[in-house]
C-alpha cells in the first residue's frame, strides 16, 4: 500500500449481484417492457463521515440490460432507483406465488 493510499481512503465501495425475473417486467424511467432472465445489479455507495461507525450511502444503482438481438456483443446499463427494482422484483415474485398456488400462468 502506497502512502496515498493512507493518506485518502476508500470512501466508496460497489457491490454486484444478480436478480432473477420469472415474468417480463417494466422499470419507472424506462419505457419497455424489459424480459424475464438474469440482470446483473451494480450499487455504489459512499461511506458516510462523521460518524463513530462505518454506514454507507447508496449513490447509484445500475442494471445491465441483456443485449438486443443483431448486437450480441452490445450490452445497455440502465440508471435505476434501487426502491422501483425492489418493488419490480416483489411484484414477481407475488406473481410467482400466484401462478404455483393456483396452477395457472398468469400473464
Amino acid at each position: 500500500m502506497g502512502p496515498s493510499a493512507r493518506c485518502h481512503p476508500m470512501t466508496t465501495r460497489t457491490s454486484k449481484k444478480t436478480v432473477n425475473f420469472t415474468r417480463p417486467f417494466v422499470l419507472g424511467g424506462f419505457d419497455e417492457e424489459l424480459p424475464a432472465g438474469a440482470y446483473v445489479v451494480e450499487t455504489d455507495e459512499e461511506l458516510l463521515q462523521g460518524i463513530s461507525f462505518p454506514a454507507y450511502r447508496r449513490i447509484s444503482t445500475l442494471i445491465y440490460l441483456h443485449a438486443k438481438p443483431g448486437n450480441p456483443g452490445r450490452r445497455q446499463a440502465l440508471t435505476i432507483d434501487s426502491n422501483e427494482l425492489d418493488a419490480a422484483l416483489l411484484r414477481d415474485q407475488a406473481s410467482a406465488k400466484i401462478s404455483a398456488a393456483t396452477g395457472n400462468e398468469i400473464t
